[in-house]
């Protein structure tokens, strides 16, 4: 779908609303979750390190957003019990999830197929797929209990055309593109609850960096710029999407 580079959202478009973001202590993750809270939003920043999500939170509680909750979990090692827990314990805490923004990845090693360590495609598999997928069912019943959910997997270009040397990366989001297309069916007639993925595209972060060591990082858009899709995604006006496959910002070229 066309991005929504030029939205303008509503300055309380996500009052009231509690908001689950992975990957939040730093690029495109911290970004998102000081947009939410500025939009309204009680965001919970989950991340593996405590001190990244500390600043966050630090950072959202200076620009006066809603108090948000720090919740650090390493998803490489995380359990099937881990992330019932954690539904547990948010449950107790706010009682039903508004959003979800899964956006913790891992990038592993631009390589050829024949030279990929198989504990590395392991580890990514695990913070890019599987983590996320039982995270996500753990998750579920608090999602159903809100008034108007979204849920939102983070792609990439790379998930929906196989590109040389990208290994275990590009196959992780094809297997996330694939999830979220049968999670989206199998909640079709649940007004309440949207399921997209959203392809952050190329934008100014350490991973793109890692990728792309050559390249000019003044050429890209920053995480603050795409930012307009993904508050979109998030709030109210993208009710009745679901099942999509959405650009944050358009194509180069």
């Amino acid at each position: 779908m066309t991005c929504k580079i030029d939205y303008r959202p509503a300055p309380d478009l996500l009052k009231h609303r509690v908001i689950l973001v992975t990957g939040a202590g730093d690029g495109i993750g911290r970004c998102a979750a000081l947009s939410y809270a500025r939009a309204g939003a009680t965001v919970i920043l989950l991340g593996r390190t405590l001190e990244k999500l500390e600043r966050v939170y630090d950072e959202i509680e200076a620009a006066g957003g809603p108090q948000p909750a720090i919740f650090p979990m390493n998803i490489e090692g995380a359990t099937l019990d881990d992330f019932d827990d954690m539904a547990r314990r948010l449950n107790k805490e706010f009682g039903r999830l508004d959003g979800v923004l899964h956006n913790a990845g891992l990038l592993g090693e631009i390589m050829r197929f024949e030279e990929y360590e198989p504990e590395l495609w392991d580890q990514v598999m695990q913070v890019n797929v599987n983590g996320p997928i039982w995270m996500t069912q753990s998750l579920l019943p608090l999602l159903e209990h809100s008034e108007d959910a979204s849920l939102i997997f983070t792609s990439s270009s790379v998930g929906r055309r196989g590109r040389a040397q990208w290994g275990a990366y590009s196959v992780s989001k094809f297997a996330t593109e694939g999830f979220m297309e049968v999670l989206a069916d199998e909640f079709k007639e649940q007004v309440n609850l949207r399921i997209n993925t959203l392809n952050p595209g190329a934008t100014r972060t350490d991973m793109r960096a890692g990728a792309y060591p050559e390249e000019d990082p003044l050429t890209l858009r920053t995480p603050e710029q795409i930012m307009p899709t993904y508050l979109w995604l998030m709030g109210p006006d993208s009710r009745g999407v679901s099942g999509q496959k959405i650009d944050a910002q358009p194509p180069k070229g």
